[in-house]
C-alpha cells in the first residue's frame, strides 16, 4: 500500500476525487493500492476540512512565517517527511516548491497542469490558451523538477476548446480530465505499471539527445590542439 501526502492551496477538488476513488475501489480488483496519510497546505484558507471528513491528519506551513523561500522549503520538506510518504502530490498547490524540496522528494513528486504541456506552462494556462485562440488544450500529470512545468510527462490528454468557452467553463472540463489522470497515475505507480525513475532517466536522455550540437562543439573543443 503506497502512502501519499497531498498538498493543496484551495478547495482540493482533485484531492476529494482521489480520496473518493480510493474509498470506492478499496477491496475490489480496481483497488488503487494507495492511501493518503496526510494533507498539507501553504495557507489556512485551504480546504483542510477534507482531513476531518476522511479522517486524515493535516498540516499547514505558511511561507509568511519563514524568513525566506529556502527556509520555508526546508520546513515544508521536514513536515512531509514526518509521514514517510512513497509519493507526494501537488494538487492545486499554487506555490513553486524550492529546489531542496524537489531534491528531497523527486522523482516521487507529482503535479497536475491544465494544459497539454509543453503548451501553455505557468499559472495562467487556461486563460493563455483562450487568449492564443487555440482550438484545443489539455491536461497533464508530470514529475516535478526545478523548472516551471518542465518535468517529465507521465500522462496527458487533449481537450477541445469550444466556441464561446470561458476560463471557468474550460477549466472545469480540464479538472475532470486531471482527476482521471491523477487517479490512474496513482494506481499505475502503486501497481508497478508506472516507473518514475525510468521516466526521469528517459526524459534526461531525450533532453541530452536533443542538443547534439552542444556535444559536437564540446568534442571539437576537446580535440582541438592549443593555439
Amino acid at each position: 500500500m503506497r502512502k501519499l501526502v497531498v498538498l493543496i492551496s484551495g478547495t482540493g477538488s482533485n484531492l476529494r476525487a482521489l480520496l473518493r476513488a480510493i474509498d470506492d475501489a478499496a477491496g475490489t480488483p480496481d483497488d488503487l493500492g494507495a492511501r493518503v496519510v496526510a494533507i498539507g497546505a501553504d495557507t489556512e484558507a485551504a480546504n483542510l476540512a477534507l482531513g476531518d471528513e476522511f479522517g486524515i491528519p493535516t498540516f499547514v506551513v505558511p511561507p509568511a512565517e519563514y524568513p525566506d523561500r529556502t527556509t520555508w522549503g526546508d520546513a515544508l520538506l521536514a513536515r512531509i517527511r514526518e509521514y514517510g510518504p512513497d509519493l507526494t502530490v501537488l494538487s492545486g498547490f499554487m506555490r513553486l516548491v524550492p529546489p531542496s524540496v524537489v531534491r528531497g522528494l523527486a522523482p516521487a513528486l507529482l503535479n497536475t497542469h491544465p494544459s497539454y504541456l509543453p503548451e501553455f506552462p505557468g499559472a495562467n494556462a487556461v486563460r493563455d490558451a483562450l487568449t492564443a485562440g487555440a482550438t484545443r488544450t489539455g491536461a497533464t500529470i508530470m514529475i516535478v523538477d526545478d523548472g516551471v512545468d518542465t518535468g517529465p510527462v507521465i500522462d496527458q490528454v487533449r481537450i477541445a476548446i469550444e466556441p464561446g468557452d470561458t476560463v471557468s467553463a474550460l477549466h472545469e472540463r480540464i479538472k475532470t480530465a486531471e482527476r482521471r489522470l491523477l487517479i490512474e497515475t496513482v494506481r499505475g505507480i502503486a501497481h508497478g505499471r508506472v516507473d518514475l525513475v525510468s521516466l526521469t532517466a528517459a526524459a534526461h536522455s531525450d533532453a541530452m539527445a536533443s542538443r547534439p550540437e552542444d556535444h559536437q562543439t564540446a568534442h571539437a573543443k576537446k580535440e582541438s590542439p592549443p593555439s
